[in-house]
C-alpha cells in the first residue's frame, strides 16, 4: 500500500526541482563516468585523498564519521591507496588503538595532479560566466550550503563591516530580487532603491552617514544605511537580511549598529518608512523602541500599501 506522505513528496515540486539539478549538476562536472577528471578514481576516492591531505592526522573512524561512509567501503578504499604506495599508516603513540593516516609523497603528488585537474575543469565551467555573473553564482552557492547544510553553517560568527566597492550593486540587485520574488513588487522599488543609493554615494558625510554589510563565512547576507535628515535627525534606510539568515539575529545587529552610530554622530532622533506588510521588520523597530507616528494608504511598486513612518528619540 502506498503511503500517502511519501506519493506526496515525489509530488512535491520543491523535491522535483533539486532533483532535477542533482542530474544537471552530476553531469555536468562529470561524476557519472566510472573515473574523475580524467583518472581512475572514482568521486568518492578523490574525496578521501582531499580529507586525508587537508586534515592533521586523521583516523578512519574520523572519514567514517564526518563523510558518512561505510567502514568496510572505506577500509577498501585505503587498503587501495596503500597497494599504490598513496598511504601510510602510522601507529597512535597516545592511544594504541588508534591509526592515524598520512599520505606519502606519491600520494601527495597524486592529490595534487587531481586537485590542479579540479580546479581546471571548474575554471573551464565558469570562464563563459561575466564577472559579475560569477560573483552571483557564488553567493547562489553559498545559500545552499548555509540553508542545506548543518546548523553551524548557518551561524558561524557574523561579522558587520562599512561598505566597500560593489556593496552598493548588491544592495540594489538584493533588494529588487527579494521584494519581487516575496510580495511581487515591481522595478519601480528597484528604481527607488537604486537612487537612495546613488544619492548616499554622491553625497556621503562619513562623519555623519553610514553603511554597513553583515557577512557570515564571507557571504554577504544583510545591510542597513544611515544618512542625514537635519542636524538632528538621521534615517534609517534600506534594512534587508537574507532568507536564509532570518531568525538568527542579523537584522537585530545591523539596527543595534545603526542606533549606535546615531548617538555617536550626535543625532537625537531617528526616523524610517516601512510597509504595514513587514511584519518582521516591524517588530523588530518595535524592540528597539522605535515608535509608529503615522500611517497612510499608497500605491506604489505595483502594489496597494500602506506606509508607514516609525520614530526613536535618543
Amino acid at each position: 500500500m502506498t503511503n500517502p506522505r511519501a506519493a506526496a513528496r515525489v509530488a512535491d515540486p520543491h523535491v522535483s526541482a533539486v532533483r532535477e539539478f542533482n542530474r544537471f549538476y552530476t553531469q555536468k562536472i562529470g561524476v557519472l563516468g566510472a573515473g574523475l577528471f580524467d583518472s581512475d578514481y572514482t568521486l568518492t576516492e578523490v574525496r578521501v585523498l582531499y580529507e586525508i591531505a587537508h586534515r592533521q592526522r586523521p583516523v578512519a573512524s574520523d572519514l567514517v564519521r564526518d563523510l558518512d561512509l561505510d567502514a568496510g567501503y572505506l577500509s577498501r578504499i585505503l587498503a587501495k591507496f596503500a597497494r599504490r604506495g598513496l598511504l601510510k599508516r602510522e601507529r597512535s603513540g597516545e592511544d594504541a588503538r588508534k591509526t592515524h593516516l598520512h599520505l606519502t609523497p606519491k600520494g601527495k603528488a597524486a592529490f595534487q595532479s587531481l586537485d590542479v585537474r579540479a580546479r581546471a575543469e571548474i575554471g573551464a565551467l565558469l570562464a563563459p560566466l561575466p564577472r559579475e555573473e560569477q560573483v552571483k553564482l557564488q553567493g547562489h552557492l553559498q545559500n545552499v550550503q548555509a540553508l542545506l547544510g548543518a546548523p553551524s553553517a548557518r551561524t558561524e560568527a557574523l561579522q558587520l563591516r562599512e561598505h566597500r566597492p560593489g556593496d552598493i550593486g548588491w544592495i540594489v540587485q538584493k533588494h529588487g530580487e527579494s521584494y519581487a520574488q516575496e510580495y511581487g513588487w515591481n522595478t519601480d522599488f528597484e528604481a527607488l532603491v537604486a537612487e537612495i543609493c546613488a544619492k548616499f554615494l554622491r553625497e556621503l558625510d562619513p562623519a555623519a552617514e553610514r553603511c554597513w554589510i553583515a557577512e557570515r563565512n564571507g557571504a554577504r547576507v544583510g545591510c542597513i544605511m544611515l544618512v542625514r535628515h537635519s542636524r538632528t535627525i538621521a534615517k534609517l534606510r534600506l534594512l534587508l537580511v537574507d532568507p536564509s539568515q532570518r531568525g538568527l539575529g542579523v537584522g537585530n545587529a545591523l539596527v543595534k549598529e545603526c542606533l549606535d552610530f546615531a548617538r555617536a554622530a550626535g543625532y537625537r532622533k531617528v526616523t524610517l518608512w516601512t510597509q504595514s506588510i513587514l511584519s518582521a521588520a516591524r517588530k523588530l523597530y518595535e524592540g528597539h523602541g522605535f515608535c509608529k507616528i503615522a500611517s497612510e494608504p499608497h500605491e506604489s511598486f505595483g502594489a496597494k500599501l500602506i506606509g508607514e513612518t516609525w520614530e526613536l528619540e535618543l
